[in-house]
C-alpha cells in the first residue's frame, strides 16, 4: 500500500527544508488586500504549482518574515502570506 505525501502549508516548513508549490489559495478579503490579488501577486513572484521552493531562514522573535528562494530570486513573506501556499515538501 502506498501512502499520498501529504500537503503542508509554507509557514509550517521548517528553516533549510525544500517542497514543490501544489497550490495558492485565495487570501481573506478581510484583509488589506483583496484575496484573489495577494493570490495573483504570489504568483507573479514565481509561487506557481509545480516550483521548486527553500525554506531560507525565518525571522526572529515570532517567525517573521521568512525568507523564501524560488528559483534564483529570493523573497520575505509574512506568515499569513506563506500560509496561502501549499507545497509538497521533500
Amino acid at each position: 500500500m502506498t501512502l499520498a505525501p501529504s500537503l503542508i502549508h509554507l509557514d509550517a516548513l521548517a528553516a533549510g527544508k525544500s517542497g514543490t508549490v501544489v497550490h495558492i489559495a485565495p487570501g481573506n478579503a478581510q484583509d488589506t488586500e483583496d484575496g484573489a490579488d495577494l493570490a495573483r501577486r504570489l504568483m507573479e513572484l514565481g509561487f506557481v504549482p509545480g516550483e521548486k521552493i527553500r525554506m531560507l531562514k525565518r525571522g526572529m522573535p515570532g517567525g517573521e518574515p521568512l525568507a523564501i528562494r524560488v528559483g534564483n530570486s529570493t523573497f520575505a513573506l509574512r506568515r499569513f502570506e506563506a500560509a496561502l501556499i501549499s507545497v509538497q515538501p521533500e
